[in-house]
């Protein structure tokens, strides 16, 4: 089973409804309580240090967060601690029925990297035990995934690849009056537990639960040869019915599935559950720390049950709280709706959370590791909202890639005083703060093109940029332009041109005022090949509200109609050249080996100047270059126009 999809009540198999974390013994408790309130009194005796002085804030980076710090601290520390091992072998354990989504990554961040971490190794196990679900494309995309967020598995292993073994220990376990075949309905099986929340009574036995062993055995083979059809006949395990943990209510082992199977084809038709796959499979691969999300908290008695009750090597499981994005959806039946009624391009679109679709959005996996450990481990459910997700990202993009002037809605400045066939070479960073990044020229021309925003027809005090009878500079152009008229679409009234004279002194000198604003700008030179014409798509939040599934008529009616916003027309300068000649940017976790001019088209990274920051989008072919939003940049609040 895969432990960071939902989990939707069934009669058998069941499976664990979520569970806070457990309680403190009292005497831990009225300790800590004890603990704290010492050092609240003496925090009360020491001098408070004297306010700070207000001011400005300094506008640098904050420190680096240590990239292993999720190992090295709490949960993941005191886990180790618990149970230090030589030789550290974890595992993670996907259903191969779905793509995975951002909540996955961090079940993969904590598996592969608390084993590499420990110099031990992570196996990928494929929980391949119900083919009514499973995909050949969906494994491909998980190893992908994998491999991409740079982590190489020790083994890629299958459930099935120990169905024999399974099956030989389900009898060892009837034989042993541990189990038994079941042949009631879900409704009987559900009054047997109690009801919905046990509103129907106590809890009883199954009738079938006495049965000898050997009749047992015999109706379990029937299973397997074809007697019975689905649901008509269960393996449940022989537990403890007075517990108090529902997982420990006699489990289903096996259920007759009639669909083949994509590995052994027809020799089965009956599977295990995950129930009784999950512990055992980790025992065969010598797991030393199974680590799961706290929805398998209640599930740790029933691994640990089985283990011993069939006589094998018991691993430890521990259980961490699952990473949830609010916001959006991650189910797999929604994320199937929205691509089945067209809501989104597929799987992968830049909209969704699933890996898939952050990957086209163009977030490198060296971001989303990041994010995973600037939140930490812990046993409590982390909740956090997108924008908090999308700060996490652009932190990391602003010190990784590099800088272009990118145009959304260009408008042309014609510069009157300069002759039809100037050109001059422009020189421009590609990083302001890193110059290992390098330069790079753009061609300087009589018309250049600048955004729509950054003109006014009607000037204002609060607006710094261009407007009739108003100075600006150009990027890293020597001298300011001064617009002096405008030419307009006499239907729409909409400006289509913009004449401007260049204020180099005729003196010769160098000497001039200088403007208050510089905007960015792309030069007209076919020489040059410049402008590059681009389709931008700026992606907004697929749902208007933070919990789409509690909205009135239910997720497709959160739906936001302006998720995504087009410009057709874009233009960037021809630096984007040079940037796909030396893509990934960055060169970090699976992007860190491809080389040079072969990586993909989301690698092609860079921050567009005041738009926001931008990829490659796998639509762009020979000329057409289509671009997608990352995240947008981060404003100052109350900046000026």
């Amino acid at each position: 089973m895969d432990e960071n999809d939902e989990i939707n009540p069934v009669a058998l198999p069941e499976r664990p409804k979520k569970d806070g974390d457990a309680l403190e013994p009292r005497s831990n408790r009225e300790k800590s309580k004890l603990e704290k309130a010492q050092k609240k009194a003496q925090a009360a005796k020491e001098p408070k240090p004297a306010p700070a002085k207000k001011g400005k804030v300094p506008n640098v980076p904050a420190a680096p967060i240590d990239p292993e710090s999720m190992f090295k601290e709490g949960f993941l520390k005191s886990v180790y601690n618990e149970k230090p091992s030589e030789r550290v072998i974890t595992r993670f354990p996907p259903e191969p029925n779905g793509f995975l989504h951002i909540g996955h990554s961090k079940a993969i961040a904590i598996n592969f990297g608390f084993a590499r971490y420990r110099h031990g190794v992570c196996y990928l196990r494929f929980d391949d035990t119900n083919p009514e679900a499973e995909e050949e494309k969906y494994f491909t995309a998980i190893e992908d995934m994998i491999q991409w967020l740079g982590f190489t598995p020790y083994k890629v292993t299958y459930s099935s690849d120990n169905f024999d073994k399974l099956y030989e220990l389900a009898e060892a376990l009837i034989s042993k009056d541990g189990a038994y075949v079941c042949h009631c309905t879900d409704t009987e099986i559900k009054l047997q537990k109690g009801g919905e929340r046990g509103t129907a009574g106590p809890r009883y036995a199954c009738p079938h639960r006495d049965r000898p062993s050997e009749e047992s055995l015999t109706e379990f083979r029937a299973m397997k040869d074809g007697k019975y059809k689905p649901r008509e006949a269960f393996l449940r395990m022989k537990q403890d019915l007075t517990d108090g943990n529902p997982q420990m209510w006699d489990l289903a082992a096996y259920r007759i599935l009639e669909k083949p199977h994509h590995r052994t084809g027809h020799k089965w038709r009956i599977y295990p559950t995950y129930d009784f796959t999950h512990c055992l499979c980790d025992s065969f691969e010598d797991i030393s720390h199974s680590l799961c999300t706290t929805e398998f908290q209640l599930s740790r008695a029933s691994y640990e049950w089985l283990c011993d009750a069939v006589k094998v090597y018991k691993p430890m499981q521990r259980e961490y709280g699952r990473l949830n994005l609010t916001g959006t959806v991650l189910s797999k039946r929604k994320l199937l709706k929205l691509v089945e009624d067209h809501h989104v391009r597929g799987w992968d679109d830049p909209r969704l959370y699933t890996l898939i679709g952050l990957r086209r959005r163009g977030i490198p996996p060296g971001a989303i590791l990041s994010f995973v450990n600037e939140l930490g481990v812990s046993t409590a459910l982390t909740s956090i909202q997108i924008i908090r997700f999308e700060q996490s990202v652009r932190r990391y993009l602003e010190q990784t890639v590099p800088r272009l002037m990118l145009l959304l809605d260009p408008i042309p400045v014609i510069i009157d005083n300069l002759p039809d066939d100037y050109v001059e070479d422009i020189e421009l960073p590609f990083s302001s703060k890193d110059p290992s990044f390098g330069n790079h020229l753009v061609p300087f021309s009589k018309t250049v093109y600048i955004d729509r925003t950054d003109f006014r027809e009607v000037d204002s005090k609060d607006f710094f940029r261009l407007a009739p009878g108003k100075s600006v500079g150009l990027l890293k152009v020597p001298f300011p332009i001064k617009a002096t008229s405008v030419e307009k679409d006499e239907a729409s009234g909409l400006v289509t041109a913009v004449h401007a004279d260049y204020e180099k002194p005729e003196d010769g000198s160098a000497a001039f005022k200088k403007p208050k604003t510089y905007i960015q700008w792309v030069g007209s030179s076919p020489a040059h090949s410049s402008p590059v014409k681009a389709e931008v798509r700026i992606f907004n939040p697929l749902f208007r509200s933070e919990n789409p599934e509690a909205a009135e008529g239910g997720y497709l009616n959160d739906i936001n109609p302006a998720s995504e916003e087009i410009y057709p027309n874009a233009m960037i300068e021809t630096g984007l050249e040079e940037i796909k000649k030396r893509a990934p940017w960055p060169e970090e976790e699976g992007e860190k080996d491809v080389k040079k001019g072969e990586a993909g088209w989301e690698t092609v990274r860079f921050q567009g100047l005041r738009v926001g920051y931008f990829c490659m989008d796998r639509d762009s072919e020979g000329d057409k270059v289509v671009l997608n939003r990352i995240v947008s940049l981060k404003e100052d609040a109350g900046k000026g126009s």
